[in-house]
């Protein structure tokens, strides 16, 4: 039976999905297809069935190697709308035909300093959808209930995946930076994180300046209301700094464009070495450098209802099943304006 045949269906048993069966560059087809046994919801669990699965650029990152694997053939995929529709024992939060959202953060301890302090995105066993378990781009997905979000009413299933960890993402980073009321905020890289933080930011009265080599991503941050959209540097300095793109080489220059007292956030969960320092030009006057790992569901539930109040415009890609690889490909090569995402039921 062909690919197009089996993708869309549950038989015998089985469903279908996308693993990374050896992790290499994108272009040598690391991304394997193949069929699973039907997953079923353990104690505190719920099975979703998927309708769509956001893209994210972690996912890249896995399928090459860059964050090295944690298992054998996890199932991709940490953006996760769908409908529970199998409940594990004792699980009383979710209904039969909720809709809900799975994201990166699958569980924790609950024990810890970390988690007893509500920081536990740093819970030293703290384990992760699409990394240690089985992720979206299948058509069914287990999570702790606990662990799950309602999904918004007012966002269809295609832009509500990117939510659940593009925005929750951007969202932190945002708060990590201490923007000022009414501060000037610089961006670097625009894909699906960083326009929705920039809409969390404009909403909040920031001024927002965009630097991406991205010709249609200049053009997007422009219609959501940025001030300026670049491929060199803020044209004022900036108040707080994100940066999403993966790229170490631009903490000098981001760090260059801050004003004194100011924070720079790396808020991807990959980089590549950053140059050296010179402490005058980049770190005198108190400026500061600081990472985001994971979120907190606090961070989720934040989010959410402020994407929700402020009517955020979430830039969608689609693709089908079919062509997971394919996403990733247009990720990788830069071709896809805001975020990707996988129809997947």
């Amino acid at each position: 039976m062909g690919r197009d045949e089996t993708r869309t269906a549950k038989h015998d048993g089985l469903v279908h999905g996308w693993w990374v069966e050896s992790p290499g560059p994108i272009n040598g087809s690391p991304l394997q297809f193949g069929e699973r046994p039907d997953p079923h919801p353990g104690p505190g669990q719920v099975r979703v069935a998927v309708r769509t699965c956001g893209v994210c650029r972690t996912d890249l990152h896995l399928a090459e190697g860059d964050v090295p694997p944690r298992a054998a053939q996890i199932i991709l995929g940490h953006e996760i709308v769908g409908v529970v529709d199998e409940l594990g024992a004792g699980s009383q939060r979710f209904a039969l035909g909720d809709r809900i959202g799975v994201a990166w953060l699958r569980g924790t301890c609950g024990r810890c300093r970390w988690c007893r302090e509500g920081r536990e995105n740093l819970c030293p066993e703290a384990t992760f959808t699409g990394w240690d378990a089985d992720g979206g781009y299948a058509q069914f997905a287990v999570v702790q209930e606990a662990y799950a979000y309602p999904v918004p009413a007012c966002f269809d299933d295609e832009h509500a995946a990117p939510l659940l960890c593009a925005g929750i993402i951007g969202y932190r980073a945002l708060r990590r930076a201490a923007l000022p009321a009414g501060g000037r905020l610089g961006i670097y890289g625009f894909g699906g994180s960083a326009h929705l933080a920039a809409q969390v930011a404009l909403a909040e009265g920031a001024t927002v300046h965009v630097v991406t080599r991205s010709e249609a991503a200049r053009r997007l941050a422009l219609e959501l209301g940025a001030s300026s959209a670049t491929d060199s540097a803020p044209p004022e300095p900036v108040d707080a700094a994100l940066l999403f793109a993966p790229a170490g080489e631009l903490v000098p220059v981001a760090l260059s464009a801050l004003e004194q007292g100011g924070t720079l956030v790396v808020a991807g969960i990959h980089l590549t070495d950053i140059p050296p320092l010179r402490y005058a030009e980049h770190l005198f006057r108190e400026r500061s450098v600081c990472s985001v790992t994971a979120n907190t569901r606090r961070d989720g539930a934040e989010f959410l209802a402020i994407a929700s109040r402020i009517g955020a415009r979430v830039e969608t890609q689609p693709y089908a099943f079919d062509n997971a690889d394919v996403a990733l490909r247009d990720l990788a090569a830069g071709r896809v304006r805001g975020a990707a995402v996988l129809h997947i039921g």
